[in-house]
């Protein structure tokens, strides 16, 4: 088999900058090529964005063998573009497009419902500020969220990350920062926390209206949070007070459950895409097993509450699920599922959601505390949980276009 001839590079070469721009309507395209096909030019860069029904087209082309062929080409694609209302606009030089630079991100930034300038400007500063340029940019997302996306070259990932958290914690906006490469679109692994994230309820509050101590639940819930006792503590003080329920309460307390917007979108697209998805829980494993089932979800773990003789005894069995133990599961699925920590997603809200949040390749505070936003990665502050999706480079019209909304 024969190897290719390794074409010359374009360094130094003349070349031409071809920008069409006007009302969109079918043929443009085609149209501009069938014109620069007459003088034989090859096509070394193309880029087209229509917005609002206005065409940009940017063609980059060698120039033409012999200074009257380039005063003919750039006649011919004049007369061309008039009789369609377009403007044309032809631009000399040498080369191809400058190298982008070492250390690549994508960086993506939502705002509700819409993006300010002003938060936009104050991203693309700090960009600037920490060394790195804006090569693209282009939309994800126009309802019910703004979510645009930025290829940034220049600075490492690891370095831009802190610098754009800072400024969008000062500009009201989320932005998320991940590294460029093949990496991002391959088999990975996303793992949520159940109770204010996956779903709308703290499931040990449903029970506990079942059990009418929900006042005496909400004070346990307060003590933990003032630091007066850790989850495990405060856990087996919550599920105490549901000794005696009757086993029947968990098909209602299931029942009850609320998906948070979003949710069956986000893991349906995630499945459709090859990701493996999984929920840990600090809750109990009488929901988890339910939501794993409906969801077609690859791995689910959570505490389980103990029914002796069908009724709950008011103790957990089993391996415990807090905070160490959320970060302990997410290694075991990620071993599990054949993909690399570097490779996994966890999105979770509270403070026992950080270990597992710091040691993925993402971890995603959604809708969270703020000692939680401070730690994150990054940070969702919009209820729906799809938003996701944009985050990992994933847009709306895509989703769409599989019939994948909820």
């Amino acid at each position: 088999m024969s190897t290719p001839q390794a074409t010359r590079p374009l360094d130094d070469q003349p070349t031409l900058l071809v920008k069409i721009f006007g009302k969109d309507r079918p043929g443009i395209t085609a149209g501009l090529f069938e014109t620069l096909a007459a003088y034989g030019v090859d096509v070394i860069d193309i880029e087209q964005v229509v917005t609002r029904g206005r065409i940009t087209l940017c063609v980059l082309v060698t120039q033409p063998q012999g200074p009257e062929h380039e005063g003919a080409l750039r006649a011919t694609v004049h007369s061309w573009a008039e009789p369609f209302g377009l403007e044309a606009e032809i631009i000399s030089g040498r080369g191809d497009n400058r190298p982008r630079g070492r250390g690549r991100s994508h960086v993506t930034v939502l705002g509700q419902p819409l993006l300010a300038a002003d938060a936009t400007s104050r991203i693309a500063s700090a960009i600037a500020g920490a060394g790195g340029n804006i090569d693209r940019i282009f939309r994800l997302a126009k309802y019910p969220v703004t979510a645009v996306e930025f290829d940034v070259s220049g600075v490492d990932t690891a370095t831009l990350r802190p610098e754009l958290a800072l400024e969008a914690a000062r500009s009201g906006v989320d932005v998320a920062v991940v590294g460029a490469g093949l990496q991002r679109r391959a088999q990975r692994l996303v793992v949520m926390d159940v109770d204010s994230t996956l779903i709308q309820d703290e499931v040990i509050e449903l029970f506990a209206g079942h059990a009418d101590c929900e006042a005496q639940v909400a004070e346990v819930t307060a003590r933990a949070m003032r630091g007066e006792l850790d989850f495990a503590q405060s856990l087996h003080a919550r599920v105490e007070l549901l000794k005696g329920l009757d086993a029947s309460v968990v098909d209602k307390v299931r029942a009850q459950v609320r998906l948070t917007p979003g949710a069956r979108t986000l893991v349906r697209t995630l499945k459709r895409l090859g990701f493996q998805v999984g929920v840990v829980s600090g809750g109990f494993t009488q929901v988890t097993d339910g939501l794993r089932e409906e969801l077609n979800l690859d791995f689910a773990a959570a505490n389980t509450l103990e029914v002796v003789d069908g009724r709950l005894t008011g103790r957990v069995v089993g391996e415990m699920v807090d905070r160490a133990g959320k970060a302990r599961l997410l290694r075991r699925f990620a071993e599990q599922a054949g993909v690399p920590l570097s490779q996994t997603v966890a999105i979770g809200d509270g403070a026992n959601d950080l270990d597992m949040l710091n040691a993925a390749g993402l971890g995603v505070a959604f809708n969270a505390k703020p000692v939680v936003r401070e730690a994150a990665h990054t940070s969702v502050n919009v209820p729906f949980l799809d938003t996701v999706l944009y985050l990992l480079g994933i847009s709306r019209e895509e989703v769409e276009a599989a019939g994948l909304l909820d």
